[in-house]
């Protein structure tokens, strides 16, 4: 058995290999891009909502209220992109009880470009809020000499990230697929509900921790910002 769908290949189509994750990731953005359409193409501001428009403005709020009390601070700068983290995550996850699905959070490649897109993303936030030099600022606090740490430790989190989404995802198809073959009746299915609560959990942690290690950083600016005069 394959562990990554890295790995699963359809073939080739010319000098291209096209594997399971790079079509799997594709396939959940034209999902998620066709629900977004059909969803909002006939938004209301009426007392009578359409089910899609009242599921979509509860998962918004959920998510704006998330944020506002993670960052301590306006969400709105932020929900577009931890918004789009979180459903990614949890629709790949979700549809992983679909059979011969394989999601691609299964994929450390895929889990590295998710978590390197929180990397860019914290300093571009950090950056917008008070500038390029008082953000570079904070990787010299509280002494020069912890430079090389504070980069260090921007890179470790990094890894952490995406290495936390891989291994829990993979570790969950892997034991449902032993499962499968040692118990292949009651067990399994038992193993892919609790799959479908893990994948949002993990959805849920990862854009939690990008919330954190970006409110870290526009906060730790806004400490910075110099007090006004009495």
């Amino acid at each position: 058995m394959e562990i990554s769908p890295d790995n699963i290949l359809y073939g080739p189509f010319g000098p291209f290999k096209l594997n399971a994750t790079i079509l799997f990731t594709w396939l959940i953005m034209a999902l998620l891009v066709g629900v977004s359409w059909l969803v909002t193409r006939r938004l209301s501001s009426d007392e009578q909502l359409s089910r899609g428009q009242n599921l979509l403005e509860v998962l918004v709020k959920a998510l704006h209220d998330q944020i506002n009390e993670i960052g301590q601070q306006r969400p709105e700068p932020y929900l577009p992109f931890i918004g789009t983290l979180f459903i990614f995550i949890a629709t790949a996850n979700l549809l992983a009880v679909v059979p011969g699905f394989r999601p691609p959070t299964g994929s450390l490649s895929t889990t590295t470009a998710l978590a390197i897109c929180v990397f860019v993303a914290v300093p571009l936030y950090g950056i917008n809020r008070l500038g390029l030099r008082t953000y570079l600022k904070q990787y010299t606090k509280p002494t020069l000499i912890m430079l090389p740490f504070n980069i260090i430790g921007e890179l470790s989190r990094t890894l952490a990230l995406a290495v936390r989404l891989f291994g829990n995802v993979m570790s969950g198809t892997m034991i449902v697929a032993v499962l499968i073959s040692i118990a292949p009746l009651f067990l399994p299915i038992t193993m892919q509900l609790l799959g479908l609560v893990t994948g949002l959990i993990q959805a849920y942690i990862f854009a939690v921790l990008a919330m954190v290690y970006i409110a870290s950083a526009t906060q730790v600016q806004e400490e910075a910002r110099p007090l006004p005069d009495d």
